[in-house]
């Protein structure tokens, strides 16, 4: 079965705003700046401190991404989906990725039951943050 793994598009924005994820999620982030890689020499120079590929491995999540998009305008029919393992994981995850966001539905119970929030980030990207109930046993 194939796997999901988005890749975001950043206007020069790519290392810190992985950095921001990398602090929000945890896991090991790789960044190949275009400067230091095998086609740096057909870089114009003032792109040399982009980043041409990046990667954040936290777990089953794998977040790419790149400054080396040509799309300037942020789709407003995508959003990043967290599933967590708990309530405490998704506050904890949610107040991390709010921070200099917006917060366009906040973190609390859902009719569905599950504990849900909605937010835009300070980088432009929207996410679903969601954890199902923990099960009484």
């Amino acid at each position: 079965m194939p796997q999901l793994q988005p890749y975001l598009g950043f206007n020069g924005a790519c290392q810190e705003a992985m950095a921001f994820y990398q602090q929000c999620l945890g896991g090991t982030l790789d960044l190949m700046l275009a400067g230091e890689s095998p086609v740096a020499a057909q870089m114009p120079p003032e792109l040399h401190a982009h980043v041409l590929h990046g990667r954040l491995v936290s777990g089953d999540l794998t977040l790419m991404a790149s400054d080396m998009t040509q799309d300037t305008a942020r789709s407003q029919s995508v959003s990043l989906m967290l599933q967590c393992a708990s309530a405490e994981e998704a506050h904890a995850t949610f107040d991390k990725l709010a921070e200099g966001g917006t917060v366009t539905h906040p973190l609390g119970p859902s009719f569905w039951g599950s504990t849900f929030g909605h937010l835009t980030d300070r980088y432009g990207i929207h996410w679903l943050l969601n954890a199902e109930p923990t099960p009484a046993g």
